[in-house]
């Protein structure tokens, strides 16, 4: 059996990565690792592939930055290039980014079935770019992995057949179980009297006046705690492009960095007293590292860590937010309570429904 795996961004290399390692315990299986160049910086790309010893992709794109036509546009046509040359049996492909729907779609339209991991999650919010490449790479796939309850129930609502949906768990817990001792093992912060922040969805820091509120916000709460600041380029790009770099450097208790490896966050994570973000993804992992997690979104896709982990969905409400971080401060925030099949083992019940369903 010939598979296809699609990587684009940081997330999509940190979920394939156990997969990868599962993929190669099966000999009948031939995995071709495609990566499209969405993500094109060293530390967001190159790095991870180290780390998380994933091999050297098979093919890159090498597609790089654009707007979101150009990017899908362009990867739509290397990709086509490949799936004619490789004729896969099947593509794989995570998340929920440009790669992600653009190598479906070409997929598809060539009659080549499609696996979906981490089907299913809704923000229901229509406005974020991720959500739009959810629905329509979900309405296209012929399974449907998903990492919670609640994904099911929406794709059922949404009209997809229950035949092709598989709860299997989360291959992003899979590689940071794996990763966490090594993780753990790197240089401790001389304190762990900080919080970690990350920022970097469009409907943050693409508009002026929302990302210059979001920093009066960091301002606030940098007088109460050191805040560690790896900055992802899009957000740097934007401080500079609305001249708010001023405004941040008045801040002497903001360290900024560039982006960490995906090993030097886990460590900075796992030491810190708690996380401010806009990720997805991250909401997951400190919920299973016990940390509390503070997310400045209106909306998550993530709902089960909000229920049963250790996220706080706090949009950009000033005073909603300081008031979570002053609970945290205080020793009350809420604990992991452990979700089902976050345990290491997602890679193994994908690889096993692909082949048994390859069988049938």
């Amino acid at each position: 059996m010939k598979i296809i795996s699609v990587v684009g961004t940081r997330p999509n290399f940190v979920k394939i990565a156990s997969l990868v390692k599962e993929f190669s315990k099966h000999p009948d299986i031939t995995n071709i690792l495609v990566h499209t160049g969405q993500h094109y910086d060293e530390k967001m790309s190159d790095s991870f592939f180290r780390e998380l010893e994933i091999p050297e992709p098979d093919i890159n794109l090498g597609i790089g930055s654009g707007s979101h036509a150009e990017q899908t546009g362009r990867i739509m046509i290397e990709f086509e290039k490949v799936l004619l040359n490789e004729k896969p049996d099947l593509v794989l492909v995570v998340g929920d980014v440009n790669s992600t729907l653009a190598c479906a779609l070409t997929s598809v339209k060539l009659g080549i079935k499609v696996a979906h991991i981490e089907a299913g999650l809704r923000s229901f919010d229509r406005e974020m770019p991720e959500e739009i490449n959810r629905i329509l790479t979900d309405q296209i796939s012929d399974y449907l992995f998903t990492t919670e309850k609640d994904a099911e129930k929406n794709l059922l609502n949404e009209g997809i057949a229950k035949s092709k949906i598989f709860f299997v768990g989360n291959l992003m817990i899979d590689t940071l179980l794996i990763h966490k001792e090594r993780a753990s093992n790197l240089k401790k912060p001389d304190s762990n009297d900080y919080a970690i922040l990350t920022l970097h969805r469009p409907s943050n820091v693409d508009d002026k006046e929302t990302l210059s509120n979001i920093l009066e916000i960091i301002r606030e709460i940098q007088s109460q705690i050191k805040i560690i600041w790896p900055m992802h380029p899009r957000t740097r790009n934007n401080l500079e492009r609305f001249n708010l770099k001023e405004k941040l450097k008045e801040m002497k208790n903001v360290s900024i960095s560039d982006p960490l490896t995906y090993l030097e966050f886990m460590n900075a994570v796992m030491n810190s007293k708690f996380v401010l973000t806009d990720s997805g993804g991250i909401q997951e992992e400190t919920t299973v590292l016990n940390i509390p997690c503070i997310t400045l979104r209106d909306n998550t896709e993530r709902p089960v860590t909000i229920e049963q982990g250790t996220n706080y969905l706090a949009g950009s409400n000033k005073n909603s937010i300081l008031e979570i971080i002053q609970k945290v401060l205080n020793g009350k925030a809420k604990q992991y309570r452990g979700i089902k099949f976050w345990d290491g083992k997602a890679a193994e019940r994908i690889v096993s429904v692909i082949k048994n369903e390859k069988a049938n």
